[in-house]
């Protein structure tokens, strides 16, 4: 086959690809492990629940009484993870690092619920919702600072009705006012 007459079939392939809707981003993020931060580090948090682990935390709610509302919600989480670092200097970790995680957030099926840049301070805070046909799949929140940076990544199906009665409990504070 000569390459002239595959010309027209490659160009076809080809703008039916361009054509194409981009595929929403997958709720669970490509987070670093940062494991050449916790030496400098004076704080880390490390914190992975998923499968079994999520399913032993499951019980000991059912066991603590935590209440259905809590237990609903859990019910339908696949993973959390929480990465967070505290230094004693500026500029002790790369932003790039937090920065890798922040351009996840810029992809089809994220969007910013919140963003507060502080620039005298150099903080940056954003809460990230990702969804798809109307269900929240995911939920991100990324935080810098000079000193310090927390990533929160929540995967699985969040009810915001369910995760609305959370208020007031589990430190959550109550945001909704009754009339």
């Amino acid at each position: 086959m000569k390459l002239t007459h595959s010309l027209p079939a490659l160009a076809a392939i080809a703008a039916l690809g361009l054509a194409a809707p981009a595929l929403p981003a997958e709720p669970e993020l490509q987070i670093p492990n940062f494991s050449h931060l916790r030496a400098k580090a004076i704080d880390s948090v490390d914190v992975t629940l998923d499968g079994f682990l999520l399913k032993v935390a499951r019980q000991f709610a059912r066991a603590d009484g935590q209440g259905d509302a809590a237990l609903a919600l859990l019910d339908d989480i696949k993973s959390v993870r929480v990465r967070s670092f505290d230094f004693d200097s500026d500029d002790a970790y790369s932003r790039a690092d937090v920065d890798s995680v922040r351009q996840q957030l810029s992809a089809p099926g994220w969007s910013a619920l919140a963003e507060v840049r502080h620039r005298r301070e150099k903080s940056d805070v954003g809460v990230f919702l990702n969804t798809d046909n109307g269900k929240v799949l995911g939920l991100a929140v990324v935080a810098s600072e000079p000193r310090s940076f927390t990533i929160v990544n929540i995967v699985g199906n969040i009810d915001l009705d369910k995760l609305a009665k959370l208020e007031g409990q589990f430190g959550i504070p109550r945001v909704s006012t009754e009339e």
